[in-house]
């Protein structure tokens, strides 16, 4: 486990290269109250992944799906789903063990079914418009 403080929102772009080379899995849980930083965090690590596309929120379709050199990065958020039974209607099981990256913001609902070989990323607000950010 790692704790990180981004002091600016243009720190985010170097937390991402410091989290892209030393992770070792392809699943990113991402936790934490809302503007927090999580999808911040997926936009500075698309491009790190090689990806043209520019990433947003997946609030409304809940899934977004960019490439990358012929793999696909997926970009998830399952704020709006209500059980377990919901999240596996859409394929959630498809994503997670495609062997492509996974952001998955608001993952709780889906603990039990996450691959071991996954990290997680918690975010929090600090003063001054400041976030922690727990790696593990």
């Amino acid at each position: 486990m790692k704790e990180f403080i981004i002091n600016q929102e243009a720190e985010l772009e170097e937390f991402a290269k410091e989290i892209f080379s030393i992770s070792n899995h392809k699943i990113f849980l991402l936790t934490g109250d809302l503007g927090s930083g999580k999808t911040s965090f997926t936009k500075a690590m698309v491009p790190l992944l090689k990806c043209q596309d520019s990433a947003h929120s997946p609030t409304f379709s809940i899934i977004n799906e960019y490439e990358a050199n012929g793999n696909a990065i997926y970009h998830i958020d399952l704020y709006r789903m209500q059980s377990l039974e919901e999240v596996m209607a859409i394929g959630i099981e498809d994503y997670l063990y495609s062997n492509n990256y996974c952001f998955i913001e608001w993952p709780e609902i889906i603990r039990s079914i996450v691959p071991n070989e996954h990290h997680s990323l918690d975010f929090h607000i600090l003063e001054d418009n400041k976030r922690k950010i727990i790696f593990s």
